[in-house]
């Protein structure tokens, strides 16, 4: 293989363009990519195993899957998302040579069995993929694809149809898988393909190769291609992804250090936003697409599967970084370990969790149920600290402010617009699976939250261990897990933990409690059901068992856990109608309460004051009647 230098190479600036497929365009047969060209000479270390004369790269033994692969392999995975009539396709590819052409092509399968030419684009050096956007996409038929690059490379999947026709909606669920741990993951990979689900949610830490992010990527696809290909993915980048330990994203600013708590990202923009091109460009458009300090894009936006609409956040990218702005009262910035800090010294109105712009998205994303019949939302950390040890069995600590439990104010504004669309939470980072029932103003008012376990969790174990070894008030009656309940967390946040799944033994891998989630999304039950699976489960055996305390069923609406005083009588708009969108809202406080699609059969409209009460309603927004100054019946009054 020719080894000259005749290389595509975009301009510096242009790569600090996130997402676009016009930076392709740009390219010219210039020179290798050189990483000190652009990031930088700090950062010259950054992709050196993808970059420059990446052929002649010294094996490196953590690292131990070869990027030169055989030519007729070089289009490594893809990832595809569809929805309101877009197609948007990512082609990944292995680093390619000098002399091989910067075009892929993307072919259907015709009816008559035929591959037809769809669309061809430029390869993207920096990062080495390749993106596809089609509109007026007809997502009621399966359409087998392939992308191709020369005459010989190609990859293979199935668009699949929207399962609109479903009643229920499967979601496989992952986060965090470990570096130290190279290689297949077959009995994962194989268990997947057994649940087969509609959709696939990872919630960040993909690669935890922090400088080399497209090594990290490739190994991660090609360990999870044969499950990617035939369905929708989410991939959202997490700390790890984008090279730090904890991200404190502060809307760009340039970090300090990798450990992150000062607050802002510390490797180049063209670094970061590679790293989200390469996970996220193949995401519906994001819902505010301004670039934030230092020309970093953003990702967040709502994609529709099946009749369910997930929200998809940024929570690390506004939050504020604790050094500096906080006391300091553990080992470090963003520990708490003073059992007797004042709470409210870490609560200050100036913190950001998601920021103006995503409460903004949220508030919005909830009163519009298009296409929608349930709602969930995910992000990459929870919003409580549902852990007591960390890293080992002997580190306690009493709050960790990398979770989204802190700041609190943000937390409980996220959790309010959560439940205001009765919505679930997915997400992962915690190494420690656990579901919860979030309380914001009393304990079980808020709505369930599911944390995936790691998918091998060698990084930094965790556990649920109270202090007193004792069950909270209100109990999981008859789990076989002896610490559920209600529990304030470190920063005094209300949790009700419903199950957890401890590592027993992380010297061995089958007691690790690596594994993934399968969450099952009921339309017509309007009910959720979250599964939790060891790595290792035999799931070919009809006696395969789950984590100890899963599955865990709860209904919808029990996402708002709210005590009613009353409720409103319904009205004739939506009692007519098989499935109205309703939204009621308290006049005294201009608050929403909720913004629900319901059945017409058996609606109720519970509310929890005294009133008055706005409803409106229409078929997907509320926008068709409001009826003002509405009195609600009390509870218990016949």
């Amino acid at each position: 293989m020719s080894t000259h230098l005749l290389l595509r190479a975009a301009t510096v600036a242009a790569l600090f363009s996130p997402y676009s497929t016009g930076l392709a365009a740009a390219l010219q047969e210039v020179k290798p990519l050189v990483a000190a060209e652009v990031f930088g000479e700090r950062f010259q270390r950054l992709e050196s195993m993808a970059m420059g004369e990446w052929w002649n790269v010294k094996p490196n033994p953590r690292r131990t899957m070869s990027l030169d692969v055989p030519r007729d392999e070089v289009v490594a995975f893809a990832l595809y998302t569809h929805d309101r009539g877009t197609l948007k396709l990512t082609a990944q590819l292995f680093p390619l040579y000098p002399d091989e052409e910067r075009e892929v092509r993307l072919e259907f399968r015709s009816g008559a069995g035929e591959w037809e030419l769809a669309a061809t684009e430029k390869v993207i050096d920096l990062g080495w993929s390749a993106h596809f956007r089609l509109d007026g996409w007809d997502s009621t038929r399966d359409v087998e694809y392939r992308v191709r690059h020369g005459n010989e490379a190609s990859f293979e999947g199935t668009v699949r149809r929207d399962p609109i026709d479903q009643d229920v909606l499967v979601v496989g669920h992952l986060s965090c898988n470990s570096s130290r741990t190279p290689g297949p993951r077959p009995t994962m990979l194989e268990n997947l393909k057994r649940v087969d689900p509609d959709l696939l949610f990872f919630a960040g830490d993909q690669s935890y190769h922090h400088t080399e992010h497209t090594y990290g990527w490739l190994e991660f696809g090609v360990q999870f291609r044969e499950i990617l290909k035939d369905r929708p993915v989410i991939t959202i980048p997490d700390d790890h992804d984008i090279g730090q330990s904890n991200l404190w994203g502060e809307s760009g600013k340039q970090a300090t250090d990798e450990q992150g708590p000062s607050g802002g990202y510390f490797f180049p923009a063209a670094y970061v936003n590679m790293v989200e091109r390469c996970q996220t460009w193949h995401l519906p458009d994001a819902y505010d697409p301004a670039p934030i300090e230092r020309g970093i894009g953003v990702y967040f936006t709502n994609l529709k599967v099946g009749g369910v609409d997930f929200a998809i956040l940024e929570d690390r990218k506004f939050k504020s970084g604790p050094e500096g702005k906080i006391p300091k009262m553990g080992p470090r910035p963003d520990h708490i370990n003073d059992p007797k800090y004042d709470r409210a010294s870490v609560d200050l109105p100036e913190l950001a969790l998601l920021g103006d712009r995503q409460i903004r998205f949220l508030h919005e994303w909830g009163q519009d149920w298009s296409g929608a019949h349930m709602k969930c939302v995910l992000s990459q950390t929870a919003f409580c600290g549902a852990v007591h040890l960390h890293g080992s069995p002997e580190n306690r600590l009493l709050a960790d402010l990398d979770s989204n439990a802190w700041p609190q104010a943000g937390r409980n504004a996220a959790l309010r617009e959560i439940r205001r669309a009765r919505a679930p939470h997915l997400c992962g980072d915690q190494h420690l699976a656990v579901v919860v029932k979030h309380g914001i103003d009393a304990f079980g008012d808020g709505p369930y939250a599911f944390t995936s376990p790691a998918i091998v969790n060698t990084i930094y174990g965790r556990w649920w261990w109270p202090q007193d070894e004792q069950p909270g008030p209100n109990p999981v009656e008859g789990s076989p897990l002896p610490w559920t309940g209600d529990y304030l967390d470190g920063l005094g946040n209300r949790i009700s933990m419903m199950a957890y799944a401890n590592p027993s033994d992380r010297t061995d891998e089958k007691q690790r409690a690596d594994g993934f989630g399968v969450v099952r999304f009921d339309k017509k039950a309007q009910s959720v059901t979250v599964e939790c699976w060891p790595r290792f489960a035999d799931m070919s055996q009809g006696d395969a068992a789950q984590f100890p305390g899963w599955p865990i069923t709860f209904a919808c609406a029990d996402n708002d856990g709210r005590e009613p005083t009353g409720y409103l009588p319904v009205p004739e708009f939506v009692r007519q109608r098989s499935s109205a969108v309703v939204q009621v809202i308290e006049e005294e406080r201009g608050e929403i309460l909720y913004t629900v699609r319901m059945r017409g059969e058996g609606a109720h409209l519970p509310v929890y004051g005294k009133g008055p009460y706005t409803i409106r309603a229409g078929a997907d927004r509320p926008d068709e009647i409001e009826v003002e100054g509405v009195q609600a019946k009390p509870v218990g009054d016949d």
